[in-house]
């Protein structure tokens, strides 16, 4: 479905700078990106707000500008280090992405980004929307920025019943607000749009019509259809694994098992598990049949959400007499497990359990 905007829908969307930009400039939230920005501070703020909240992504991003000053650092940094600066923010391809660009940027453009949205789009990890970011905030170029927040305030803003789910309606997006972007504060105004969709013009719950500056202008509030809006597909429901996950101690040191280098997680640290649910009889027999005594208690269940799985987790207490040999396994210290070795943020509820075991 094409958006086939109507001559006063157009009209109404060239209104936006003049009325969000003042908007902007007194209510924009301070932010330690904004506060010293450098283009790439807006890089890694960018790629760690895809999929985080702005509040959970601040001491991350902190933490990882001390770490990695600059992005010769980052394509530097061993990827174990990597990924614990990384540990519990998820999607943890987005660091991988990270490094890959880093590197291409030493290799290429002598450790800068560069001033070039289609040499920004050609970096792993960096699509339409990344590369509008970098290439306006960084360096005022006009491209624009639409993510979830962008869509749905201009689709109410027009009342435009185009499915934002369809890359076809994405892209004429990205076309109609490229034709009104400001001439002077490009940057502010694709950040305007953005932060009116997340403090006003809200994903959950009803949009705060009375706070807004578009008020006057919003067909969605004037023709009281703002909640209709913005129209996208309905999400797949997600797969459901049960896992048995087992906390491994013996001598003051824990278990830990790699994942493989593809799929969910790919290359990260975890918890020995296993698919489906584990009786503790068997989990003791296993280890009897090694010759290792084996004490094994219940340590709750566990549930964490991924984009298109649910893992619904059963976790085992087990501790052993000895370290047993296991070429899939390494056996860490509490410290190890603190400073070295990531865990995803999946195992959360069990990790604690476990460092008050060791």
């Amino acid at each position: 479905m094409k958006l086939d905007l109507t001559s006063d829908a157009l009209k109404t969307l060239a209104a936006l700078p003049g009325l969000l930009l003042p908007w902007y400039r007194q209510n924009a939230r301070s932010m330690p990106w904004r506060e010293t920005p450098s283009p790439y501070y807006t890089w890694i703020s960018e790629i760690m707000l895809q999929q985080t909240r702005v509040e959970a992504a601040t001491g991350y991003f902190l933490r990882f500008i001390k770490a990695l000053p600059t992005i010769a650092d980052l394509a530097a940094t061993p990827d174990e280090e990597l990924m614990k600066l990384w540990e519990g923010l998820g999607y943890y391809s987005r660091a991988r992405n990270l490094k890959k660009a880093a590197e291409i940027l030493c290799r290429e453009y002598g450790g800068e980004l560069p001033a070039d949205y289609r040499a920004l789009l050609s970096l792993p990890g960096v699509g339409s929307y990344t590369a509008g970011a970098i290439a306006s905030i960084a360096f005022e170029l006009p491209y624009p920025a639409v993510d979830g927040n962008v869509l749905r305030v201009v689709s109410r803003v027009a009342e435009c019943r185009a499915n934002i789910s369809e890359p076809a309606v994405k892209k004429e997006w990205e076309q109609a607000i490229a034709s009104i972007l400001p001439q002077q504060g490009v940057g502010d105004f694709n950040q305007s749009l953005m932060e009116l969709g997340a403090l006003v013009c809200q994903p959950n719950g009803a949009p705060r019509c009375l706070a807004c500056p578009l008020v006057k202008v919003c067909k969605g509030f004037l023709n009281k259809t703002a909640e209709e809006f913005p129209v996208k597909a309905p999400k797949k429901e997600r797969r459901i694994e049960v896992l048995s996950v087992f906390l491994l101690v013996a001598d003051g040191k824990a278990a830990l098992s790699q994942r493989g280098e593809q799929g969910l997680l790919a290359g990260l640290w975890e918890l020995p598990n296993c698919p489906g649910k584990t009786a503790p009889d068997k989990i003791k027999g296993y280890f009897e049949k090694l010759g290792i005594s084996a004490a094994v208690e219940p340590a709750g269940s566990a549930k964490h959400i991924f984009t298109h799985v649910e893992w619904r987790m059963e976790g085992y207490a087990v501790r052993l007499e000895r370290p047993f040999d296991n070429p899939k396994l390494i056996w860490c210290t509490k410290n190890d497990l603190e400073s070295r070795y990531p865990l995803p943020s999946a195992f959360k509820k069990y990790r604690k359990l476990l460092e008050n075991m060791l």
